[in-house]
């Protein structure tokens, strides 16, 4: 019997932290080790769509006819250039899912419902790139999603909008999802000659202990660079240290995982 996909809900309100680009090389990382993977694009600006190549005109399905239900997951599913990896794309029809859906009283399940259906099984992991704010679509992913990846910049308010965000998923475990845990927080666009950068790591890793990754993820030119490329930093310089850093956090993501389902 095939195990279930494992959802995972990359967000943080705040914006810049590297979210999309963890989304885009941990999808990439954990498929280069054999694991079939789907990313759900839900950010209405599409650039988890477009830094993995898929152009704006072959978008002919998107997350948002999925979640009006217009469409299957398996019939928006577009193949990207890495093997083992899938992703349903965005357009700026997310812009107006709200208003579309906002007073319908299944508004918060559209996607969960979508990802329980047999056509989207058969990854081992779904990733949800959610958009930078806490709207209707951060809302669907978080009611989706079996647990949430948090990338956390190395900056100065970085635990302010931390501790938002574990409100957040506080609030979505309340009301529609009890299961809804933390993946784990990732710590981002880190530079070891700052010495701010080295304080915000220590005091996040006193204040959440174990949820921090030991992965720290650098600030690195090729990372910024691929997107632009429509590749992800993995397949555009695999040798680099922001390549590098996503291969081991996917060998931590796994690890966690396995710990889990011993426990």
């Amino acid at each position: 019997m095939q195990e279930p996909n494992r959802i995972i809900a990359i967000a943080n309100q705040k914006g810049g932290v590297g979210k999309t680009t963890t989304a885009i090389n941990l999808a990439t990382a954990l498929a280069a080790i054999g694991e079939h993977v789907l990313i759900v694009d839900l950010d209405p600006q599409g650039n988890a769509s477009t830094g993995l190549g898929i152009d704006r005109r072959n978008r002919h399905l998107s997350s948002f006819d999925v979640m009006m239900g217009n469409a299957s997951v398996s019939e928006a599913v577009v193949a990207t250039a890495v093997p083992n990896l899938s992703i349903v794309p965005s357009t700026m029809d997310l812009l107006g899912l709200e208003m579309e859906i906002g007073r319908e009283s299944d508004r918060a399940f559209r996607l969960r419902r979508a990802l329980s259906q047999p056509d989207a099984q058969g990854y081992s992991y779904v990733l949800l790139d959610c958009p930078p704010s806490f709207n209707l679509l951060t809302v669907n992913a978080m009611t989706a999603a079996h647990s949430v990846l948090v990338p956390l910049q190395c900056e100065f308010f970085a635990l302010e909008g931390l501790s938002q965000l574990l409100e957040t998923v506080d609030q979505v475990r309340q009301s529609v999802n009890p299961h809804l845990d933390i993946q784990g927080i990732v710590l981002t666009m880190f530079d070891a000659r700052n010495n701010l950068a080295q304080q915000v790591v220590n005091d996040v890793r006193t204040y959440l202990g174990d949820k921090v990754y030991h992965t720290l993820i650098p600030r690195n030119v090729r990372v910024s660079e691929a997107p632009s490329y429509g590749k992800p930093a993995i397949l555009y310089d695999l040798k680099c240290a922001g390549s590098q850093a996503y291969l081991q956090l996917a060998s931590e993501v796994i690890q966690r995982e396995r710990r889990r389902k011993a426990a």
